[in-house]
């Protein structure tokens, strides 16, 4: 069961308790109070007593709520008995609005029930003992009043507090799950960044640093070859700038990237052309009719295949390196297989190349696999463009 957090006695309790001692004197010492038989008045000293008790719990109204209400209730019964007056009334209905608040929810609705059933005993009581109505309705309105409400309110006060620390822990994990949504949305943002800057800077650098070392370790090296590679060289070098500026002023201003920006699928003549070294030769093959395909499945199919080619300049050996890519109904398929080196690596890498091409490929629902094959090295995905009309697992 809820229950509200009961706050500590503070002094203020104290002060209550003797305002209300202090004011229940002066009453009795002006006879404000009633009397039921008669003119039977037991005294004003007898009458100090419940004053003393219901006073005397006040201080425990926090802390300990239901107890003071317990001990409090005998002394409530006997001013009742000798003619109810207006500070007990008073204290004790702030007794029982502290345990309907601070207690468990059963015991404010425990009080309802017993209230309420009090305030009909006393009605019908008095309206028997004073054979009138009119009795009855004013003695009946009393203990509504004294007992009944007080509880009614803590109920309705009770439900606005938890109502109100409900509505601010959910608002709390709004704030949470809007501030992870941010942080994943930045983990994502920075993934795509890195992916780019990856791809940009493995092709365009690995180029140049594969002819600068073969110029370098190659001084017999001819004119027209070393013109060649300087050729590579530049092109890569002004590519790369070309690309770095753009992702740069796509940062700094902020706005949405120019589809036309991007690199496509006509510019893979281009990539093939340039991936080559003394040893190595690149073919490209395309097949099937080209369709107007997304633009996120052909940055990716690009990327792809220039992160494959740069694989393949790093760390392939002698022969051809071949590029096919088959435009199917619904998909496009994308294969680079490269002869293996045996004598490891070129270039060092990080490892990130796969990582990046299985991401581009997971983005747009695509499949990716990579590894050895007959001693060359296959790169394979599959990246859809559409609805598929075809028959599944058909591959021209």
């Amino acid at each position: 069961m809820p229950r509200i957090k009961r706050p500590p006695a503070t002094r203020t309790d104290g002060l209550l308790a003797l305002a209300a001692l202090a004011g229940g004197v002066l009453l009795i010492a002006a006879r404000g109070y009633a009397i039921w038989w008669g003119d039977a008045d037991p005294g004003r000293g007898w009458r100090l007593v419940p004053l003393l008790g219901l006073a005397a719990m006040v201080p425990f109204r926090r802390t300990a709520p239901r107890t003071a209400l317990a001990l409090a209730t005998p002394f409530e019964l006997a001013d009742v008995v000798m003619g109810p007056g207006f500070v007990p009334a008073v204290v004790y209905g702030d007794l029982l609005y502290a345990a309907g608040l601070y207690g468990r929810r059963r015991t404010a609705e425990r009080l309802l029930a017993t209230t309420t059933a009090v305030a009909l005993i006393v009605t019908v009581s008095v309206g028997v003992a004073v054979s009138t109505v009119s009795g009855a309705v004013i003695a009946g309105a009393i203990a509504v009043v004294s007992w009944v409400l007080p509880v009614l309110s803590a109920m309705a006060v009770r439900e606005h507090r938890l109502t109100a620390r409900a509505e601010r822990a959910r608002a709390e994990q709004v704030a949470r799950l809007a501030e992870l949504d941010r942080r994943s949305a930045v983990s994502a943002e920075r993934a795509r960044m890195a992916r780019e800057l990856h791809d940009v800077i493995a092709n365009h650098l690995s180029a140049v640093a594969l002819h600068s070392s073969a110029v370098l370790k190659m001084p017999d090296l001819d004119r027209d070859g070393v013109t060649r590679a300087m050729e590579v060289i530049r092109e890569n070098s002004v590519q790369g700038l070309d690309e770095m500026r753009r992702m740069i002023g796509l940062l700094r201003e902020g706005e949405a990237e120019d589809p036309r920006a991007e690199p496509r699928l006509d510019g893979l003549d281009r990539l093939v052309g340039q991936a080559s070294r003394a040893d190595l030769t690149a073919e490209l093959r395309m097949e099937g009719e080209r369709p107007e395909l997304p633009a996120a499945v052909e940055l990716a199919a690009y990327r792809i295949v220039q992160e494959s080619l740069t694989n393949a300049l790093k760390h392939g050996g002698r022969g051809t390196a071949l590029v096919r890519v088959a435009f199917c109904p619904g998909r496009v398929v994308v294969e680079v297989t490269s002869p293996l080196g045996p004598d490891g690596a070129r270039l060092p890498g990080a490892g990130a190349g796969l990582i990046g091409m299985r991401e581009r490929a997971a983005m747009v629902d695509g499949t990716f696999e990579a590894g050895p094959e007959g001693g060359e090295w296959r790169v394979r995905a599959e990246l859809p463009t559409g609805p598929r009309t075809a028959v599944e697992g058909d591959d021209p």
